[in-house]
């Protein structure tokens, strides 16, 4: 799920959140808050009432919201995901920065009249600048505008890139950046491609 799904899904959700947060006050536990954030939801499309479940991951970081993640705790949730990281089994990390750039540039995919099964985007921008010549860019994320020119091409280098795009937790446990590779939000293909939007030296993140 990409951040612009991440933000819909929480607006269809208001009510119920505002609705969990008064059983919270009244004293209920937590799995009484996830029954009335359910029956809050309604589905529509391929917007399932499974998104609701978390992940042992996710509740694992939850457990942490608004407080620091234990060390210990935070070590062993990026040892797990860097050992989840799927590379891919050719070695070809790039692909076309030109595709990534679109892909970069949506935010469709996983909405309830989206056609299932369909190619997602990534929307990079709604939280990160890449090119220096975009005027309207999020600033949840650090900018990577000359990411590649900053970091070097080495392979360690885009080794740490692909895996912060497979599973962000890899490196930095319970951040904001969604798991595009683990979730299966971008196909391995897709991956190239952002890949080389921010490595390929031609890129306009490196220009």
């Amino acid at each position: 799920m990409n951040m612009k799904t991440i933000s819909l899904a929480v607006a269809a959700l208001g009510a119920g959140f505002l609705v969990a947060q008064s059983a919270l006050a009244a004293g209920s536990s937590d799995a009484d808050v996830v029954e009335v954030i359910k029956s809050s939801f309604r589905e529509r499309g391929q917007a399932r009432l499974d998104r609701l479940e978390q992940t042992d991951l996710q509740r694992e970081c939850s457990k942490y919201q608004g407080r620091p993640v234990p060390k210990e705790v935070a070590e062993r949730i990026e040892k797990k995901a860097l050992a989840d990281v799927k590379y891919p089994a050719d070695g070809k990390f790039l692909g076309d920065w030109k595709k990534g750039e679109k892909i970069a540039q949506s935010g469709r995919g996983f909405q309830y009249n989206d056609k299932p099964g369909s190619e997602a985007g990534g929307n990079c921008y709604a939280c990160h600048q890449l090119a220096s010549h975009e005027v309207s860019f999020g600033n949840i994320g650090p900018s990577l505008h000359n990411y590649g020119k900053l970091r070097g091409y080495s392979p360690e280098v885009v080794r740490y890139t692909w895996a912060r795009i497979w599973n962000p937790h890899s490196f930095k446990a319970c951040n904001q950046m969604p798991r595009f590779g683990a979730a299966g939000i971008l196909t391995e293909e897709q991956i190239r491609d952002v890949m080389a939007l921010l490595l390929d030296p031609e890129s306009p993140v490196n220009k």
